[in-house]
């Protein structure tokens, strides 16, 4: 058994690290299965996000996230429907083998037809709630065969942005 164990240690210390590509696609899959969501705002509208569109931005190492919003107050019948679009940084959370998505920012709320007084409260609590509902959102999660290769177990360590994928370097274990 010790002799496996040293024979183990000696093969991850000969393989070295990993450069996986994450197609925006693969992102793009990922991201879909954690949608709609619902939150409600301030006690002042009830928030769906649907239909998530992901957005590569290698000059600025960020994402851009475009969501459909509906939004209605829950005392009246009227609802409204817009456009969410927002930016946040890409990490690595070794905790739960997932790429976050993290430091979101609200880059445009458009609601169709909503009078200014309900649009400027709305837009002022838009950062909020995506703080609150985006928040450390996994992107992409590994599954633990994606981090075992050749008998050796890897972790993610390093992330890059590049046009249309995610670049994750994987290190093993050592």
């Amino acid at each position: 058994a010790l002799a496996a164990g040293s024979l183990l240690a000696s093969c991850a210390g000969m393989i070295g690290p990993r450069r996986v590509e994450l197609s925006q696609s693969r992102l793009q899959a990922g991201l879909e299965r954690r949608f709609p969501l619902h939150n409600r705002m301030l006690d002042l509208f009830d928030v769906q996000l649907t239909g998530p569109r992901l957005a590569i931005l290698p000059e600025t190492d960020r994402v851009g996230l475009t969501l459909d919003a509906s939004v209605a107050p829950p005392f009246l019948r009227q609802s409204w429907r817009g456009t969410l679009a927002l930016s946040g940084r890409l990490v690595l959370d070794n905790g739960r083998n997932a790429v976050v998505l993290v430091d979101t920012h609200v880059d445009r709320f458009d609601v169709d037809g909503m009078e200014g007084g309900h649009a400027r409260d709305l837009g002022r609590a838009a950062d909020l709630l995506a703080n609150q509902l985006l928040r450390d959102m996994p992107v992409y999660t590994f599954r633990p065969e994606d981090l075992r290769y050749g008998g050796v177990q890897f972790f993610p360590s390093r992330i890059e942005t590049a046009p249309g994928a995610l670049f994750v370097t994987l290190e093993p274990v050592r």
